[in-house]
C-alpha cells in the first residue's frame, strides 16, 4: 500500500537526509546532489548483467558520479557512450565515445565528466546514432517507476531532445541505479515530462518495475519558461526552428 503523494522537494530532503544519517552517502555528501552511495559500483555490476543492458549498444548516461561505474563499464564493453554537457550549455550539447577510438586510459578518463568532455567527439543532435538505453541518476524512485531527480529537470529536456530527435522512443530501456534506501514507497508526484523508469538496479538486485506511468512524447514546451529556452542553445534552435 503506497502511502499518500509528498512533494519532491520533501522526497529529496527526506532522503538526502536519511543516506547521510545512515552512513551510505558517499563523499561530499548527498544533499543537493545525485548522491553518490555505498554499493554503487556493485549497483552497476548488478546492471550490466540484465539483458537488456548486455544487449544494448548505445547508451545515453548522465554524468553523475554514482553511474560512473556504469559508464565505465558499457565502454569497457565496447558499447558506444552518449553524454550531455552540463546545463546543455553549448550550441551541440552531446558528445560521443566510441570505445574503439579510445585506448584504454582514455576509456578510464571517458567514464567520468571531465574525461567525457576532453575525449568525447562534438556530434549535432541528428547526427546521434539511435539509442537503445537511457541511465538516468535518481535521488528516489518507487517501485511504480516513477523518479525523482535534484531538480534541475536535465535528464528530462535531454530525454525530450532525444525522443524529438527521433533518437529515442517507446522501445529504449530507461534505467537508474540507487541505494536501496533510496526506494521509496510514497506515489511520487509525476508530471507530463518527468521521465519513468524499467530498470531499477541496486547492489542487491536489479528490479523491473511495473511501469505504471506514461513516458514523455518529447520536449513539452508549455512547460517551459522563455528565459529556460534562451538559456539553452540547442532548445532556442529548436523552438524557433
Amino acid at each position: 500500500m503506497f502511502r499518500p503523494v509528498l512533494s519532491k522537494d520533501k522526497v529529496r530532503q527526506e532522503i538526502w537526509k536519511s543516506m547521510d544519517r545512515e552512513g551510505v552517502s558517499r563523499f561530499p555528501g548527498a544533499e543537493g546532489r545525485i548522491p553518490n552511495f555505498a554499493g554503487a559500483k556493485l549497483a552497476a555490476e548488478r546492471l550490466a548483467s540484465h539483458r537488456l543492458w548486455k544487449r544494448a549498444r548505445v547508451i545515453k548516461a548522465n554524468p553523475d558520479s554514482p553511474q560512473t561505474h556504469a559508464r565505465r563499464a558499457a565502454l569497457e564493453e565496447g558499447k558506444t557512450l552518449i553524454m550531455a554537457v552540463p546545463r546543455l550549455r553549448d550550441p551541440h550539447p552531446f558528445r560521443l565515445l566510441d570505445p574503439k577510438r579510445l585506448s584504454k586510459q582514455a576509456t578510464r578518463e571517458a567514464a567520468t565528466i571531465k574525461g567525457a568532455l576532453r575525449h568525447g567527439r562534438v556530434v549535432a543532435v541528428d547526427d546521434l546514432p539511435e539509442v537503445d538505453f537511457v541511465l538516468c541518476g535518481s535521488v528516489a524512485v518507487n517501485l511504480s517507476g516513477a523518479r525523482v531527480g535534484k531538480g534541475g529537470g536535465f535528464s528530462d529536456l535531454e530525454y525530450g531532445i532525444l525522443i524529438d530527435a527521433g533518437r529515442i522512443d517507446e522501445h529504449t530501456t530507461v534505467a537508474t541505479t540507487v541505494h536501496p534506501i533510496q526506494i521509496v514507497r510514497e506515489n511520487l508526484l509525476m508530471t507530463g515530462h518527468d521521465i519513468p523508469v524499467n530498470l531499477v538496479a541496486t547492489p542487491r538486485a536489479v528490479i523491473e518495475v511495473d511501469g505504471a506511468y506514461p513516458r514523455p512524447a518529447g520536449i513539452l514546451w508549455d512547460h517551459l519558461q522563455p528565459p529556460q529556452i534562451h538559456e539553452i542553445p540547442v532548445l532556442e534552435r529548436m523552438g524557433y526552428a
